[in-house]
């Protein structure tokens, strides 16, 4: 009986890892419904605006809106079809982020890391390409699969003795977080770097950029960063020489641009 109930979970998991892939070619795990998770990014979008303090300063808003919409003009139909609400957060974070349903925040502090607008652009794009690749999707669906898999083997070790049993499923918990969730985070932040580049180079904005963003990033952060393989972000190391490197690709994307922006950075 346990093995018949461990076979036909990890079938299930296996069968819904297969399920397509990105636009980079790597296979993915998304089978959450979309309008449910657009529902979820509208609901914690709306959280967020009533617990963090919004930038009033209109020249700092016109900048940020700016850059938005360059960017959004260019992602496909498929992630979203609709306006994009951006929003500024009053604060020091050097942050910003996108959400399932066509929402945008950019924390101020990060504008004092970002030198203008291809820099900004960059950001943007980095972070719309975690919405166009689904990767909200596929981390949840990732969690979901390793539940299951987590399951199936707590029925497996149902004989032990409580204390083993618990040690044993520790550790497993563990070899999920580091072996398959982080590695799988880097998979995600790797790909919208990519993808963000040619986005934002698709836009109009410089993607050589990107690199010297990523250089500012590293110095923001001081060096204090954790091991590669227990983060789920790459080495600033790491995503620089892949932004690069990426620029043989992106570079002749911006030359075909129909659009040269003109945001205005009111930061100087």
């Amino acid at each position: 009986m346990k093995s018949k109930l461990i076979a036909s979970t990890l079938v299930m998991a296996m069968t819904i890892a297969g399920c397509s892939t990105s636009s980079t070619g790597r296979a993915k795990i998304a089978f959450m419904d979309s309008n449910k998770l657009n529902a979820m990014g509208a609901q914690s979008f709306e959280e967020m605006k009533k617990k963090e303090k919004i930038s009033k300063d209109e020249k700092t808003n016109a900048y940020v809106q700016c850059v938005a919409n360059y960017i959004t003009v260019h992602v496909p139909k498929s992630a979203h079809d609709g306006e994009w609400e951006v929003v500024v957060f009053d604060s020091e974070q050097i942050n910003a982020f996108a959400l399932p349903g066509g929402k945008i925040g950019v924390y101020t502090g990060i504008l004092k890391v970002a030198e203008g607008q291809d820099q900004l652009a960059a950001i943007m794009g980095h972070e719309v390409a975690h919405v166009i690749e689904e990767h909200a999707n596929e981390r949840i669906s990732a969690e979901q699969v390793a539940g299951i898999g987590l399951m199936a083997t707590g029925v497996l070790l149902g004989d032990m003795d409580n204390d083993t049993k618990a040690m044993t499923m520790g550790a497993l918990g563990i070899g999920a977080q580091y072996l398959a969730l982080m590695p799988y985070g880097r998979s995600h932040e790797t790909e919208a770097d990519i993808v963000g580049q040619e986005l934002m180079a698709k836009a109009g904005f410089k993607p050589e950029a990107s690199v010297k963003l990523w250089q500012n990033m590293a110095k923001a952060s001081g060096g204090n960063q954790p091991p590669e393989f227990m983060s789920t972000h790459p080495s600033n190391e790491s995503r620089i020489n892949q932004l690069r490197e990426n620029l043989d690709k992106s570079e002749p994307i911006f030359n075909k641009a129909k659009t040269t922006p003109d945001c205005v950075n009111p930061i100087k």
